[in-house]
């Protein structure tokens, strides 16, 4: 037997699944190659079988051809793959919450285990608990369509599904005019902001008489958290001027993830000998509480806009391939 035959044989099986099927299949293949340099070719020599692989096609296209209409997800499933990935995100992000709060550990093992996390660790898990949570989802409706029976699964109702919305029919300008607002503000309070930053090193005060102003913070860590919010402000600004032309989803992906990212490195500044101004002892742990709290709300909101996000494009990916 030709070493090339077994070599494309092997290749093609790479793409196949089933045990049972896929030795079917590639027994099917090789029989067919076989007779063809037969045919052709009068003999089955490595030479002939070699022409005749080199014709058959890509060993991903014809694995293909046996595949076709064998989907991984059947399409009554697909709808399930985000809401079921949703539904069970919740629980992730109640358990991230708590975990953060109460400052313990989960394990219910072998499903899930939540460490100990702290704030910019939560920011940080949650995108990646929610690819965990819509892989466990893919593999379980996978599972399901392979077995081939018809299993009724649940449909839980939380809200509005997002394809029931009919988005209001403006015209094109009508629909940028909010947009076009939102945007010069912003890039006002950017200009104002570096404006304050380049002749203050800093955008945060104790009073309003900028003829003689107090900082807040001290310089080091004023000028820190000054560039990461003129950051934050720029950020906001660049997404309002590009969806003045493109309405995409993945402008609003690509903001949420700047903005957690900005998030978290606010997070990891140094909360000791970040005032300029006494403040009570008694006060210091309430104010750090209270920052990092709003922080964590703040990120709560984008990553929640971010999972929204994903889950339109990814029904629209499914929308194309059905």
């Amino acid at each position: 037997m030709s070493n090339k035959l077994e070599i494309y044989l092997e290749e093609i099986s790479h793409f196949l699944s089933g045990r049972e099927e896929r030795e079917e299949i590639l027994s099917e293949i090789r029989s067919h190659i076989l007779e063809k340099a037969a045919m052709e070719h009068g003999e089955t020599g490595d030479a002939a079988l070699d022409k005749v692989i080199a014709t058959y096609g890509p060993a991903r296209k014809v694995a293909e051809k046996y595949l076709d209409g064998r989907p991984i997800i059947a399409p009554a499933y697909r709808r399930y793959l985000f809401r079921y990935a949703t539904v069970l995100f919740t629980v992730h992000a109640l358990l991230t919450v708590i975990a953060v709060v109460f400052k313990e550990d989960f394990i219910f093992f072998p499903f899930l285990f939540m460490p100990r996390l702290g704030v910019i660790e939560a920011v940080m898990y949650l995108p990646t608990a929610f690819l965990t949570d819509l892989g466990v989802v893919t593999l379980v409706l996978y599972f399901i369509t392979q077995s081939g029976k018809d299993i009724r699964l649940p449909w839980p109702k939380l809200a509005v599904d997002l394809d029931e919305v009919m988005p209001p029919t403006k015209s094109f300008w009508a629909s940028r005019i909010p947009t076009a607002v939102g945007a010069v503000f912003m890039l006002a309070i950017t200009d104002f902001a570096l404006y304050l930053f380049a002749r203050h090193h800093t955008i945060f005060f104790v009073n309003l008489d900028f003829a003689n102003p107090r900082p807040l913070f001290t310089p080091g860590a004023g000028r820190r958290l000054s560039m990461i919010v003129i950051a934050m402000f720029a950020a906001s600004t660049m997404t309002l001027l590009v969806k003045l032309f493109t309405r995409s989803r993945w402008v609003d992906t690509t903001s949420n993830v700047v903005s957690l990212a900005l998030i978290g490195l606010m997070l990891r500044q140094p909360f000791e000998s970040l005032f300029a101004v006494d403040i009570s002892e008694r006060l210091l742990p309430k104010i750090k509480f209270g920052l990092r709290f709003l922080l964590l709300f703040i990120a709560s909101v984008v990553t929640v806009d971010l999972i929204q996000n994903l889950v339109v494009l990814g029904r629209k990916k499914l929308a194309k391939l059905s």
